[in-house]
């Protein structure tokens, strides 16, 4: 379980980016979302250690994270997946799935984390994680590692972004994958109905305070009929 206290954010320039936030996740599929410029991202980059908070408390399964680095998040169970993948010259797909995992891998191992996500082996095992990937074929790839690392919290960043039609449909069936398989939990800063609406929890940022949370059953409709004062992106 994720427990957040009293957590603010703000600038050097003074500019309050989140505003005494006081949240706990408890599900195992969660999505936050909510307008541009409403906390999101720097919410989820604080969770995972790259941003420090100007105060408030992290913890998770009753470990207190709020002073600890990046790596040791890492360590304690917190994973966390860009917007925009980070490209790797000269490190191959078979090799940031090992590191993912921990310990080197069998072929058979990548492998299978590679056909989890919809990626053919043989074709990607020995490429690098360069500009000869695609967008889509990157988020995949970066799922894959999420798989092998199978940690506490996995949050992801708008995965959506940048990836074409085809892509996003492949991508929602990897994450009903992930939803089964994993024993820890999903966070997805999203703006997608259908990613929405695949989700146990919505938590609704706006203005950098927690404008609602609640199931999908509670939440979605709100959300849709603009009653919430924010409308998601349509079914892709």
């Amino acid at each position: 379980m994720l427990e957040i206290k009293n957590l603010s954010y703000v600038t050097p320039e003074g500019k309050i980016i989140l505003d005494d936030i006081n949240l706990t996740v408890d599900k195992k599929f969660v999505a936050i979302t909510g307008p541009n410029g409403s906390g999101k991202s720097t919410l989820a980059k604080i969770i995972a250690g790259i941003i420090t908070p100007t105060k408030g408390s992290i913890t998770l399964d009753g470990v207190d994270l709020t002073n600890m680095s990046v790596t040791e998040r890492a360590r304690s169970g917190v994973s966390f997946a860009f917007q925009q993948p980070v490209r790797f010259k000269g490190i191959t797909v078979m090799d940031i799935i090992s590191i993912a995992a921990g310990r080197e891998l069998s072929l058979d191992e990548a492998c299978e984390y590679l056909s989890e996500v919809g990626l053919c082996a043989r074709d990607y095992i020995n490429r690098e994680i360069n500009e000869s990937l695609s967008g889509g074929e990157l988020k995949r790839i970066e799922i894959a590692t999420a798989f092998a690392r199978s940690t506490k919290l996995t949050i992801f960043d708008e995965p959506e972004a940048g990836i074409d039609l085809w892509s996003f449909q492949s991508l929602i069936k990897v994450f009903e994958r992930m939803y089964e398989k994993t024993n820890g939990s999903i966070m997805i800063i999203s703006h997608q109905e259908r990613i929405l609406s695949f989700s146990e929890q919505i938590i609704l940022l706006k203005g950098g305070t927690i404008a609602a949370v609640g199931g999908k059953s509670d939440i979605l409709p709100h959300l849709m009929n603009g009653d919430l004062k924010f409308e998601c992106a349509r079914r892709a």
